[in-house]
Parts: C-alpha cells; sequence; structure tokens
C-alpha cells in the first residue's frame, strides 16, 4: 500500500507538471492570436484556457471579450469575430462583413493574425533558454571526457553492436562534442562512429533502428547510453547491514562471491542473480582488497548510494562536466540558438516519424507520453527546459498545413495572396471540418499508442 501511494505521488507530480506547463504555453499561444487581431482592431470574442463545451469552469466579460477557463484540457482558444475557426459559428458568416470582424481585413494582416501563436510560443522558447542559460547554465559532458567510456543499457543498441567501454567519436560522419547531443541524434542517424579498444569502429544503424527502441522501451533497461564508472561508495547508513558488515564510503566494490568486475553495470549485472541472499563482498579500500559477507535484498540492491551525479564523476575525474553561466545580455542570442538547434532537430525527428519503414510512427504519444518526460520530483530547471522544448514543439506542430491548425490558415492565406482569390465561406467550413476530423483521429491514436500499444 505504501508502495502504492509513492507511485500516486509521483504521477501527481509529473501529471501537474504538464498541466502547468501546457497551460502556460496554450495562454502564451492564444494570447498571441489575441494581441495580433487587436493589434488590427479585430473583435476578441472569447479567450479561454481549455475547451468549454455545454459549460465552463470561470468566466468573465470585461469589455467585448469573455475570458475563461474551460473543464476539457485538450488546449484553449480565442474567438476572433468573423473568422472560421472551430467554433464553427455560421449564423455570423451569414451577416454582412463588419468592420471589426476578421474576414474584412486585408490578407497580409489576417496572416499576422494568424502566425501570432507561433510566434509567441518562439519567443517564448527563447525567453525560457536565455534564463536558464543564466540560472544554470549549458550544461555538457564532453564525450571524449568519459575516462572509461560509455555503459550500453539498452539491448536493442547491444544487439547492433554498441559495447560497455565504448568512446564515442561522431554521427554520420560528423564528430559530436556533447554526449546528450550524441543521444539525440542518434534517433535520426545512419551510422555512427566509435573508438574501442584504440581502434575506429563503425556501426551502421537499420532503417528500423527507431521502431526497434520503441518497441524494446518497456523492457528493463538499464539506462541508455551514460558515461561509465566503478562501482565506488559514495554515502552509506551507519545502521545499514552493509556497514555493520564492513562496507564504507569511497570502498571501491570489486567482487561479488566469485565474480570479479571494474564496474558499476557490471556489478549490477551480478546482483540480479543474488536477490535474498548473503554474498562474499569484495572492495577496493586505499589499495588494499577486503572482503566480508552481506546481505543483498530483494530489489537486488546493497542499500548504498554510488558516485553517479555527473558532478560527483568530474570531481573523481572520471569525466569533465562543462557548465556554462552566461550575463543577461549573452544569453539571449545564445537561448535564439537553442531554440533553432532544438527546432532543428525536432523537424528530423519528424522526417523519420513519416518516413515509411523506419517504424517511428510507433512512438507517437499522447499525454501519459508527455507527462512521463518530466522529473518524479518537483525540479524547476528540468520542468523549465522541457517548456522550452514543448514551446518549439507546439509551434511546429501549429504550422502543419492540417485545416483546423494555424498551418491550414496561414497555407489558406498564402494562396489568397498569391492568386488574389479568397477561399469560399462554405471551401472553409467544409476545410475545418476535415482538419477536425484529421486532429480527432492523431489525437486517438496517440493516446492508444500510450495506453493500447496501437502503434506496436
Amino acid at each position: 500500500m505504501i508502495l502504492a501511494a509513492i507511485n500516486w505521488g509521483v504521477v501527481g507530480i509529473k501529471a501537474g507538471q504538464l498541466i502547468l506547463s501546457l497551460s502556460i504555453l496554450v495562454i502564451l499561444h492564444e494570447f498571441g492570436h489575441y494581441i495580433t487581431a487587436r493589434w488590427f482592431k479585430c473583435r476578441v470574442e472569447k479567450f479561454f484556457l481549455f475547451f468549454d463545451p455545454w459549460f465552463s469552469l470561470v468566466k468573465k466579460k470585461i469589455g467585448d471579450t469573455v475570458y475563461g477557463i474551460g473543464w476539457l484540457p485538450l488546449g484553449g482558444y480565442v474567438k476572433i469575430s468573423g473568422m472560421i475557426d472551430e467554433s464553427m459559428d455560421k449564423e455570423q458568416m451569414k451577416q454582412p462583413p463588419q468592420p471589426w470582424e476578421f474576414r474584412s481585413k486585408p490578407a497580409w494582416q489576417r496572416l499576422i493574425v494568424m502566425l501570432g501563436g507561433v510566434i509567441m510560443n518562439i519567443l517564448t522558447a527563447f525567453v525560457i533558454y536565455a534564463f536558464i542559460l543564466m540560472i544554470w547554465g549549458d550544461k555538457k559532458i564532453p564525450s571524449s571526457s568519459m575516462k572509461f567510456g560509455v555503459h550500453v543499457g539498452d539491448s536493442t543498441l547491444m544487439s547492433l553492436g554498441f559495447k560497455n567501454g565504448d568512446r564515442i567519436i561522431g554521427v554520420d560522419g560528423k564528430e559530436v562534442y556533447d554526449l546528450t547531443r550524441f543521444r539525440k541524434k542518434l534517433i535520426t542517424a545512419s551510422q555512427v562512429q566509435l573508438q574501442r579498444n584504440g581502434k575506429d569502429t563503425v556501426i551502421v544503424l537499420p532503417p528500423d533502428f527507431v521502431g526497434r527502441l520503441i518497441e524494446n522501451k518497456n523492457q528493463k533497461r538499464k539506462g541508455f547510453i551514460e558515461p561509465r564508472f566503478p562501482a565506488m561508495v559514495n554515502n552509506i547508513k551507519d545502521t545499514s547491514r552493509a556497514y555493520k558488515a564492513g562496507l564504507r564510503k569511497n570502498d571501491v566494490i570489486i567482487g561479488i562471491d566469485s565474480a570479479r568486475f571494474s564496474f558499476y553495470d557490471e556489478m549490477s549485472d551480478v546482483l540480479d542473480s543474488c536477490k535474498n541472499k548473503n554474498v562474499l563482498l569484495t572492495v577496493n579500500r586505499g589499495g588494499q582488497e577486503v572482503s566480508f559477507t552481506t546481505w543483498i535484498n530483494d530489489e537486488a540492491q546493497i542499500g548504498i548510494g554510488l558516485y553517479a551525479d555527473p558532478r560527483q564523476l568530474d570531481s573523481l575525474g572520471w569525466l569533465k562536466y562543462e557548465v556554462t553561466k552566461y550575463n543577461f545580455l549573452p544569453a539571449f542570442p545564445a537561448g535564439v540558438k537553442m531554440t533553432f538547434t532544438e527546432l532543428r532537430d525536432y523537424i528530423d525527428q519528424f522526417k523519420v516519424i513519416l518516413t515509411p519503414g523506419t517504424g517511428g510512427a510507433k512512438g507517437i504519444g499522447g499525454f501519459k507520453s508527455m507527462g512521463s518526460i518530466f522529473a518524479p520530483t518537483w525540479d524547476w530547471e528540468s520542468f523549465w527546459r522541457l517548456t522550452a522544448m514543448l514551446s518549439v514543439i507546439l509551434a511546429f506542430m501549429n504550422m502543419l498545413p492540417i485545416p483546423g491548425l494555424d498551418g491550414g490558415h496561414v497555407l489558406f492565406t498564402l494562396w489568397e495572396m498569391i492568386t488574389g482569390r479568397k477561399p469560399s465561406d462554405k471551401f472553409m467550413e467544409y476545410a475545418q471540418i476535415v482538419g477536425f476530423v484529421i486532429l480527432i483521429a492523431l489525437m486517438l491514436y496517440a493516446n492508444g499508442n500510450d495506453w493500447l500499444g496501437w502503434g506496436r
């Protein structure tokens, strides 16, 4: 019962972060439409966070606009007079155009209004990344600095030829400086350059590499690609069995019974076969080997903490952990660069999803997948980094040329500006219905993947 309570607590924290993050981004996105519409003197009838079919949780009319919070947390909207949108207000469209209506404005003004939400999301990412760089800094682990190479915790990677101890060189013939950057580039790579036992090695990734990773994601993993490090004890309670048996801080565990090893990942593999057993533990203590008997619990744990945080590993000389903080002015161009790097990475990943044979469509996820990326404890640095990333993704997804999204409206407006012919209201109504059906189908598929594994 306690375990269940803890798990539900984690779910609640992740859900809370997801709702707060999306609420911030939706409000700012819709504010982009709202402020540009008001700029061109369009009447904005409603500004809502979440949708409000049949009823709303909160609403208040100020001037010509009703502001409120709906009960259906699938986004938000602004209703601009004279615009065919998700409200499908056909009666209004039958009336003669009024000067304050969206449809009465020149095409270039309507284009700016439709781009307002996307622009606001990009600006939001700029600002968030800039403040992240000022407060927490740009954090990197140089691939070349990892003294013991990498630990490969994913069985798919192991099956393709990756090995513990490999040193990362690059992806697709280009050097990759940072471990985090390598993980991102790996998803869209066709080949990887490594160094193994002093020799250069190339691993060619199959076309369905991403699909195989996705199919394997629910299996037990011991990391993905992480820095490799020895099993040095960082903290141990003096009331624990291991302490009473003789284990001390800074001991390096090198053996369990007859098995000998040099690294934590090797020890972890041995521990899996030692649950609920007394074992002979051998450690290196200041160059001397010391052995004693201790208990391994039913979760294959000794009851110790290891040096595993990048800052700790840096202090031990096992890798370099670079943190670059920016002053106020330099942080903003650096934030712009981070935003467009994130956007380029997401576009590359989107291409993989759309390419037949990659299996990338299996990874399309809904709210469960989105919530899972947030930290299990409330971590503001992680929260804002993920919010900035989601802001970039929201901007990109809204620019897809699907009727009902901003990109669909932009496409029709550009067509009008180029040809001089405005699509009829009837065409726009039908297009909106088609777009709505497409979006509902995508949402059902994404959330079905989360809960039912439809794509797998």
